[in-house]
């Protein structure tokens, strides 16, 4: 969908991109159970046509993702940003986490494709307004850099965060539990099933094979070894 925007998109000496350029809008949340609604409405306001708002609910840490790889394009696909177009993103950690990769991709949707992009809550990052300008640009570079260090520095804080909450998680009957819930976590350990010990003899007797024991108890491969350890050791 093609619209005029030349009150958002003022591409210097270039009316024509200028009049039919696209303005695609790029939201991501981390995990599924998170809430686009807010980027979205944000991206409403801005003037973007919903029908080009693209969301993601994926980790930030790579750039495998299905709607970032539409708007941009994969070796078997065609990107839907066209040269002229303009991408907004709410915050530069919306696009990534990952401070080599953010600029990788920052660099192929301007240099590559001929989009430009605007990062709504950092004015300096709009790529139109320094386009022409060397000293306009270098101070957009080295914002660039310093938010693709912060963006990557959480994601590490936030994992050894987790790590440390995990580190100090009382044990109680071999498995740590969580201090909020008071829940244990991880998988529940492995059951003996019902005649356990009846199949159990008959397939170390070798009346029967492991794989028919196996789906006698209704087990997977490496639960029944686990439980056939378990049980030989105690």
């Amino acid at each position: 969908m093609y619209i005029n925007c030349s009150d958002l998109y003022r591409r210097k000496g270039d009316k024509t991109d200028m009049n039919n350029c696209e303005i695609w809008g790029y939201c991501r949340v981390s995990s599924t159970d998170q809430n686009l609604a807010r980027q979205i409405e944000q991206m409403k306001e801005f003037g973007i046509p919903e029908r080009n708002i693209r969301c993601d609910k994926a980790t930030g840490k790579n750039f495998n993702r299905r709607e970032y790889n539409a708007l941009v394009g994969t070796e078997t696909t065609a990107p839907l940003l066209r040269k002229g177009d303009l991408l907004v993103i709410i915050s530069l950690d919306r696009l990534g986490r990952n401070y080599v990769e953010i600029q990788q991709q920052w660099n192929y949707i301007i240099n590559e494709i001929g989009a430009d992009i605007k990062v709504m809550d950092m004015p300096l990052l709009d790529t139109r307004e320094s386009e022409g300008s060397l000293d306009k640009k270098f101070i957009a570079d080295l914002v660039l850099q310093i938010l693709s260090y912060v963006a990557q520095k959480e994601l590490e804080n936030t994992r050894k965060r987790q790590q440390q909450g995990i580190a100090v998680m009382p044990v109680v009957n071999g498995k740590k539990v969580s201090l909020k819930t008071g829940r244990a976590t991880g998988r529940p350990p492995a059951t003996y099933p019902d005649k356990w010990k009846q199949y159990y003899e008959l397939w170390k007797d070798g009346n029967i094979t492991a794989k028919r024991c196996i789906e006698e108890l209704g087990l997977k491969r490496a639960t029944f070894y686990k439980l056939v350890n378990k049980y030989e050791t105690e």
